[in-house]
């Protein structure tokens, strides 16, 4: 039996830069999603584990006697014992990895395939199957591909354990309860351990959990939203190193520590009226545009105070200019830099607008997606039947 999970992205409506300093972020996952498909062998004969990276363009397979040799030590599955990865597992698991000569240009991928490996076996153990990749998301913008990968991952794979209790007669998209949930969601956690090495858990936390979360010195609170947004997102495809934006941040406020400490209080003030609309009703049309008035005046705020930490770039400027000849708001998500740029789409503005936008923005080179903010979290499907 083939079984189908999806796990969305995320993006940072607020708080970016800030949250590391002690303010509130705020994250919301998208309906921009990772699918990963799972069909045990059904054959005697085929004693391999393959994993397809369907738009890479990329297969890997393992014999699962050379799996079992390099990872004996590992024993039998435990899939609700989240557990992170040894130090020896690591060395035997990159091993594995070596031997499937991946690409130089894509060797960024080697990460993924490591925590693949890590959760199938923990979870699955040593069986052959073939594993479908395919997103929605690009890679390295900010939008949580990676933790949707491991979230859609790991979901796939406790579907096919006693660990988790689903109706598998079900038809269309199911919802795992809470308690399933949790234990997913920290095993997607593992999973991003070994492609970032010290991650925050929100990104997964999001993917997994759905809707809105708020974040604050390590400590998350899952809100719901009862304003449906959509956002235009525009993928910069300019790179960053987020290590190095953290770091000038961090450098900026040792230099210039009152003023830097106003800018992250205002930033948390930002974040906490956010959530505050976002969870409120809209009664009607009119309260509902001024709501959106609202969040696209915040948004243009957090824009400046991200712009006075230093963490915008000559691609977000460009962005920025070309939505606000279309009287939109806009602001960039996640680490700056380039990345990618949300801008608000209220709901009475024109569809032949946003096609104007759409196109002059990609004109530019850009990548552009429209998404939906705050709806569910992963899910999953049994018998094909979406």
């Amino acid at each position: 039996m083939e079984v189908k999970t999806r796990a969305p992205g995320k993006i940072i409506l607020a708080g970016e830069h800030a949250v590391v300093h002690g303010s509130t972020a705020v994250a919301a996952c998208i309906d921009l999603y990772t699918y990963v498909s799972l069909c045990p062998s059904l054959s005697e004969n085929d004693d391999t584990l393959k994993l397809h990276l369907k738009d890479m363009e990329l297969e890997f397979s393992w014999s699962i006697g050379r799996i079992k040799e390099t990872l004996s030590h590992l024993g039998s599955p435990f899939p609700s014992t989240p557990t992170s990865c040894t130090t020896e597992s690591v060395r035997c698991i990159a091993a594995l990895v070596e031997e499937q000569n991946i690409p130089e240009a894509k060797l960024g991928l080697a990460t993924g395939v490591s925590a693949f490996l890590w959760l199938y076996t923990s979870i699955q153990g040593f069986k052959p199957a073939t594993v479908v990749v395919t997103s929605d998301l690009p890679l390295g913008a900010g939008l949580g591909s990676s933790a949707s990968f491991c979230v859609a991952l790991s979901a796939v794979l406790l579907g096919f354990s006693d660990s988790v209790s689903l109706d598998k007669n079900h038809r269309g998209w199911l919802t795992y309860g809470d308690s399933d949930l949790d234990l997913l969601n920290k095993w997607a956690f593992e999973g991003e351990k070994l492609i970032h090495g010290k991650p925050s858990g929100l990104d997964n936390t999001v993917s997994t959990y759905g809707n809105i979360i708020k974040f604050k010195s390590s400590s998350l609170t899952r809100i719901k939203s009862n304003m449906p947004l959509k956002m235009l997102i525009t993928n910069t495809k300019v790179g960053r190193n987020t290590k190095a934006l953290v770091a000038g941040v961090t450098e900026r406020m040792l230099r210039h520590p009152d003023v830097m400490g106003s800018v992250f209080n205002a930033v948390d003030s930002i974040s906490q009226e956010l959530s505050i609309i976002l969870e409120s009703h809209a009664l009607d049309d009119l309260s509902k545009t001024e709501k959106e008035e609202k969040l696209e005046e915040l948004m243009e705020m957090n824009q400046g105070l991200l712009q006075c930490m230093g963490v915008s770039h000559a691609s977000i400027e460009t962005v920025l200019r070309t939505t606000l000849k279309y009287k939109l708001a806009s602001k960039l998500t996640g680490a700056g830099g380039g990345g990618c740029v949300l801008t608000l789409l209220p709901t009475l503005l024109s569809g032949t607008i946003v096609d104007k936008l759409t196109a002059e923005l990609e004109s530019c080179g850009f990548q552009c997606f429209i998404a939906g903010i705050g709806g569910n979290g992963v899910e999953i499907c049994f018998h094909g039947s979406t």
